[in-house]
């Protein structure tokens, strides 16, 4: 069963390359398979050029669109579907329902049933001391990934025929879903560090493709290019945190490692010159992998860019796959971090950091997509928070009650662009509420659960997290405690803020206002189940990841702190209510803002500038990465070009060589003029010269 889990997505994907190819072949039987017709119709004919990623913010902020690829305004004809489209979204979609389904029986099986699995596939990697089979381990921490990745997936097909119906590339799109997909799963199911870099360089592969899908758009390449290489720098320390372990144990087995872990406790490595603790050293190398996947302060510059996709595409990357790998890696690898309490505080120091910085960011963008996105940052510095406190099972009962509602707030935020004709700026916007009721509700449900209402899914994970924090022994713990906290304030209002711009007030944009209509059953259908599973997913589930049930439920595939779930259990009641006070608060505080005096934020953006533009810049990241490397690595890039390569390696080697060779025989040419008395000169010349040397003895010798 695990096998048709993990595979019937690559089969998907298969056939969707195949239908894809086909297609192209088809529209170009001469062999050019580049789609010169979508230049004429594509983004950047709609004024997209201009929305940079650094210092064009405000520019995106002004005027955003996803416009799916196709032009209906006027800028050309609309290109006719790809070959196969319907056959690709029918076949893919139909899979991942067969998938998802399985994953939930999975789910029972291994989480309940207790029938735990390692299904060996075929020996891999044969090379020295490292041993690599390619297997699929199936425990409690796997079920739940599956589940979480399948369901999500799903429901982003299923929506995405729907969203997407009038891109003329569906197959390249559905295929590149179901790629995403499989390489999520083949993550999750690693049975070594081996088998894992392979399904987390797919992920960061996949997203690749999926953010820069709409290559025509120059803002979307850019965001693309910057994804991929913003990971890069994150995977450089997972790669060298799996060297380290294999230097240090000599497998990259999970079972060999974890043995081993506790006789590590003390040993040392020699980095560079520096003898550090061998485990503390080791897990924050593997740390800095998930701080760029999960895009945690100082690597998180490329999660708001990689808004440049598809909205279907920001569902699946912030509810299931890409970001959720870096909080599974690490509750993966917990019988490393719990033996390296220095690695857990720095954790905590980042997961803190990043869930305040984030929610600050998200209180001035206008963008839709990206006010989500932040939202998504903050979250996963909840759960790595509660990773640094110990409390493993509680960041990813988070994770797992995440995926509901922030893939419902994305693809409600995508019903929203489909009902304003791809508008996405918020300023734009304003009494939806009558013409898009049912978008209204589940975006209300997908707050509600964001905020952490009581009784959502949200109030139960969010509010553990921040208990967990309290009673954690880190010490970083009281400052993880504090900025989730003062986060929780933060993520009630501007998650309020988008609602009530949004949704409340008047029309901004008449034309658009009047033209609005409720998306269709394809995409209405998903956010159905995702709002079930946004109010649902909470309850149910507590006692299995943050209760008395935890042990049981995750057995070995987790490795606790000990006592802190007991400790969860006893702590102030004020302590207990105090995130709900602060959603409470922010949830007024917003209502005054937008709904009651909605001038009070434009006085205060005037009143304050520099701290307004300092937010609505993103803290200028941007600019200071830009600065610091960015401007460098190009200067070096083009001296090495202009002086390395042109004037050493080319003037020097080939232009040099060639150079002399030319001068030389130009030198020769010369000698031949062609004229006879010149070479009876030179014969001339050539006998004196002979009598000359036999006359002062040289022909004597």
């Amino acid at each position: 069963m695990i096998q048709a889990i993990v595979f019937l997505p690559l089969i998907g994907a298969l056939i969707a390359a195949i239908i894809a190819l086909a297609g192209a072949h088809a529209r170009h039987p001469s062999g050019d398979t580049m789609d010169h017709g979508d230049h004429g119709h594509g983004h950047a004919a709609h004024g997209h050029a201009a929305h940079g990623h650094a210092a064009d913010a405000h520019a995106h902020d002004a005027h955003a669109h996803d416009d799916h690829g196709h032009d209906d305004h006027g800028h050309g004809p609309v290109e006719p579907a790809a070959f196969g489209s319907r056959t690709t979204e029918v076949i893919t979609t139909a899979l991942l329902m067969i998938s998802c389904a399985l994953s939930w029986v999975t789910l029972v099986d291994v989480g309940f049933m207790h029938h735990d699995a390692r299904v060996a596939l075929f020996p891999w990697i044969n090379s020295g001391d490292l041993q690599v089979a390619w297997a699929l381990r199936v425990d409690t921490l796997t079920a739940v990934m599956l589940v979480v990745v399948t369901t999500v997936s799903c429901l982003v097909h299923l929506y995405s025929i729907g969203y997407m119906h009038e891109d003329p590339h569906r197959p390249r799109f559905f295929g590149y879903l179901s790629l995403f997909t499989f390489a999520m799963l083949m993550l999750v199911t690693a049975d070594n560090l081996v088998q894992l870099f392979f399904g987390w360089e797919g992920v960061g592969l996949a997203s690749y493709l999926l953010i820069g899908f709409w290559y025509q758009k120059p803002s979307a390449n850019a965001a693309a290019i910057k994804a991929f290489v913003v990971n890069r720098v994150g995977d450089f320390g997972f790669a060298l945190g799996i060297f380290a372990i294999f230097m240090l144990v000599g497998s990259t087995d999970f079972d060999t490692i974890f043995a081993a872990a506790p006789g590590l406790t003390g040993k040392t490595i020699n980095f560079f010159g520096w003898n550090a603790d061998a485990l503390t050293l080791t897990c924050l190398l593997l740390f800095m992998g998930a701080m760029g996947k999960s895009a945690q302060f100082l690597l998180h510059t490329w999660l708001p860019d990689a808004m440049e996709g598809p909205t279907p595409v920001s569902a699946l990357i912030h509810a299931a796959t890409m970001v959720t790998a870096g909080v599974f890696m690490v509750a993966r690898l917990s019988p490393l971090f719990e033996l390296a309490p220095n690695a857990q505080a720095f954790v905590m120091l980042i997961g803190g950091t990043t869930a305040l910085f984030a929610a600050t960011i998200g209180l001035v963008q206008n963008d839709i997509k990206r006010i989500v996105a932040y939202s998504t940052c903050s979250q996963l510095g909840y759960m790595f928070v509660a990773m640094g406190a110990g409390a493993y099972s509680v960041g990813m009962f988070h994770l797992f009650t995440h995926a509901f509602f922030k893939a419902l707030l994305f693809l409600g935020a995508g019903s929203v662009i489909h009902a304003m004709h791809h508008e996405q700026d918020i300023r734009h916007m304003g009494g939806l509420k009558d013409k898009i009721p049912f978008t209204y509700i589940v975006m209300v449900i997908g707050t509600l659960a964001l905020t952490g209402f009581p009784l959502t899914a949200g109030y139960f994970s969010k509010d553990a997290i921040i208990e967990s924090a309290y009673v954690s022994h880190n010490p970083m713990s009281f400052y993880g405690f504090l900025m989730t906290v003062v986060a929780a304030l933060l993520t009630s209002f501007y998650s309020w803020r988008l609602i009530f711009k949004t949704f409340h007030g008047e029309p901004h944009d008449r034309k658009h206002y009047e033209a609005a209509h409720e998306s269709p059953l394809t995409m209405t259908i998903p956010l159905f189940v995702l709002a079930v599973g946004a109010l649902a997913a909470g309850y149910p589930f507590k006692e299995l990841f943050a209760g008395h049930g935890v042990e049981e439920f995750f057995r070995n595939s987790l490795k606790m702190h000990p006592g802190i779930i007991e400790e969860m259990h006893h702590i102030p009641a004020g302590i207990a209510y105090l995130p709900t006070v602060m959603m409470a608060v922010g949830f007024l505080v917003s209502w005054m803002f937008y709904i009651r005096r909605p001038y009070l934020p434009v006085e205060l953006a005037t009143q304050h500038p520099l701290l307004y533009n300092f937010l609505l810049n993103k803290w200028y990241f941007d600019e200071l990465y830009e600065v610091i490397f960015v401007r460098p690595a190009k200067w070096i890039g083009r001296q090495l070009w202009k002086k390395g390569d042109g004037m050493l390696i080319d003037g020097l080697g080939p232009d040099g060589v060639s150079a002399r060779v030319l001068d030389v025989t130009r030198g020769v040419v010369k000698l031949q003029s062609g004229y006879l008395y010149h070479y009876a000169f030179a014969m001339l010349i050539g006998v004196a010269g002979l009598i000359t040397w036999f006359m002062l003895g040289g022909g004597g010798r």
